[in-house]
């Protein structure tokens, strides 16, 4: 039975409503509407509410997805990466210019600069809003320099005001509640409600049949922060071992400052990793493998574990908030202290040898997907908890 979702860390209801609504729901990358909110805004929809999605970027493809489904598509330009005060203003006077526009009952956004600014743009227009803090990123991992130290100082001071005009903030994992709460982002923790991450669709991600030899992938932003250079030194030490294994990494170029820089790419390609680039279907790159290696730094819940976990790999990923969670240490892969690549490399070596022992990880692993991640129950408890799941339905 899938954990229900939680307010304020226990199992108090929360308000609940009959009526449908008109909800307008942002997102800062087009693409995350349908690798990451799709089984969301399908559930929104089905419980009868109105939704207006807003996202820069939009290919025709994704538009004409959501669109089908019943949704209306709003391009909204957005500045991801970077701190340009006025580029954010701008941001949020779009915001509050399309909030008087459509008129919603509600404002549902994801990730940090929909958020801050979306809190303010609705307590502006008065429109209630539901901030969904789907891992705290770049701002919040400590790397020591001054200007990661800077930009995380300015975006909790900006979540502390903000999250004090939302109605609701909506956590992946409990570690990334308590910093919120620690760190004085959320003042109220009474506005806290815990998920299981996004879920994932388990009969989309169905298990899949292991490839016989040691197939090895990490599908992942090529961020330093995603454990990119973790798993790519790691994969080139094993090679040189285990010369009949194979290493593959999914995932498109990050311009951010936490990007990897083509020249290690080169040399990591050179020692034997293959990256096969940006996918807009995970499953093929989950099929061909039998482990999967996420050692990032920090996530809310990483959907895409959760979709290897469903087609039945093993799992090795970080003592890390949000990565922590998905993971039974032992029982359906491994978990590894953050930014160890030699613990990391001894977990492949142990994987690489012992097929029994990846077959048994990937069975326990799409069983955990079934109990506690199946998208429709994740779903259900999160509209039940903000009041969105139609009273009698």
């Amino acid at each position: 039975m899938a954990t229900s979702s939680m307010r304020g860390g226990d199992m108090t209801p929360v308000d609940r409503t009959s009526g449908t609504k008109k909800i307008l729901f942002v997102v800062a990358h087009a693409p995350s509407l349908i690798n990451h909110r799709w089984s969301l805004m399908c559930a929104l929809i089905a419980q009868g509410h109105e939704l207006v999605v807003c996202a820069p970027d939009i290919a025709d493809d994704i538009r004409r997805r959501i669109v089908a489904i019943g949704a209306a598509v709003v391009e909204t330009p957005i500045s991801r990466t970077g701190l340009n005060p006025l580029a954010d203003l701008r941001y949020m006077w779009l915001l509050i210019r399309l909030l008087e526009r459509h008129n919603p009952d509600l404002l549902i956004t994801f990730t940090i600069k929909p958020n801050i600014w979306g809190a303010f743009a609705g307590h502006r227009v008065g429109v209630p809003s539901i901030a969904m803090v789907t891992g705290l990123g770049y701002a919040f991992t400590d790397s020591g320099s001054f200007r990661q130290m800077a930009t995380g100082a300015i975006a909790r001071l900006l979540y502390r005001r903000a999250t004090g005009r939302n109605r609701y903030v909506v956590f992946q994992n409990v570690d990334d509640r308590e910093y919120f709460v620690r760190t004085g982002c959320l003042t109220d923790s009474g506005k806290a409600v815990i998920t299981n991450g996004s879920g994932v669709d388990i009969a989309h991600y169905a298990p899949a049949a292991l490839p016989a030899e040691p197939v090895f992938l990490s599908i992942a932003r090529l961020l330093r922060n995603k454990g990119v250079r973790e798993y790519a030194e790691a994969s080139v030490a094993l090679k040189r071992s285990h010369p009949h294994a194979r290493f593959l990494l999914v995932g498109n170029w990050d311009e951010g400052p936490d990007g990897i820089e083509p020249s290690a790419m080169g040399r990591w390609v050179a020692g034997g990793l293959e990256h096969l680039g940006p996918t807009d279907d995970v499953r093929p790159a989950i099929a061909k493998s039998n482990v999967f290696v996420l050692p990032s730094y920090r996530e809310g819940t990483p959907k895409v574990v959760l979709e290897a976990m469903s087609m039945g790999r093993s799992v090795i990923t970080t003592d890390a908030p949000g990565c922590r969670e998905t993971t039974i240490d032992g029982a359906n892969g491994f978990i590894v202290p953050v930014r160890d690549t030699e613990t990391l490399l001894e977990r492949m070596r142990q994987l690489a040898d012992d097929p029994a022992l990846r077959e048994a990880f990937g069975r326990q692993s799409r069983q955990i997907a079934e109990a506690k991640y199946d998208a429709r129950l994740v779903n259900e408890g999160l509209l039940r908890d903000v009041g969105l799941l139609r009273t009698g339905d």
